[in-house]
């Protein structure tokens, strides 16, 4: 059920993330999310090795979960942090989930917490709320130094990077 939430989240949040850009990766996003994973796969993973975030965002979501590409939770941690690290709030709570579960990444909870917190601070109102469910319920497994390290990570990752929209 969980899973299913999460899948649900993460295909609205990739539908509200912007409009749709014409060519190679809006036939790709088209092909998965009729369900055509191979053409999917086929079509995004050349953008996201050239460094296209939401491409990178699919096909993280692809290697996790074995659509179209063989599961691997390494290379979707990669994936997602590629794109996490060029601002795409979808790719920073699924990199957020993966330290939180271990998935591709030794599990840590302080670092879940960081990319948690900087994709809820990014979220749509739709996502939000969830997102911040999920954020908090992580944050009640740190103690409060650990917690505010990972607001602190969060706090420099914005200072640095300050992502597009963030003035």
């Amino acid at each position: 059920m969980r899973k299913l939430v999460l899948l649900s989240a993460f295909l609205c949040a990739l539908a509200a993330a912007g409009p749709a850009v014409a060519g190679p990766l809006q036939t790709g996003i088209a092909a998965y999310n009729r369900h055509d994973y191979p053409t999917a796969a086929r079509l995004l993973l050349p953008l996201a090795q050239h460094g296209n975030p939401m491409a990178q965002t699919y096909v993280g979501f692809m290697f996790a979960n074995g659509r179209g590409l063989p599961q691997n939770y390494v290379a979707a941690a990669d994936w997602y942090r590629a794109a996490s690290e060029q601002g795409v709030p979808v790719a920073q709570f699924m990199l957020g989930m993966a330290y939180d579960k271990g998935q591709g990444v030794p599990q840590d909870y302080v670092l879940a917490y960081k990319w948690l917190n900087i994709a809820t601070a990014r979220a749509t109102p739709r996502e939000r709320e969830y997102w911040i469910k999920i954020r908090d319920a992580v944050g009640t497994k740190l103690t409060l130094i650990e917690r505010t390290a990972g607001q602190d990570l969060a706090s420099k990752w914005f200072y640095v990077r300050r992502p597009p929209g963030i003035e």
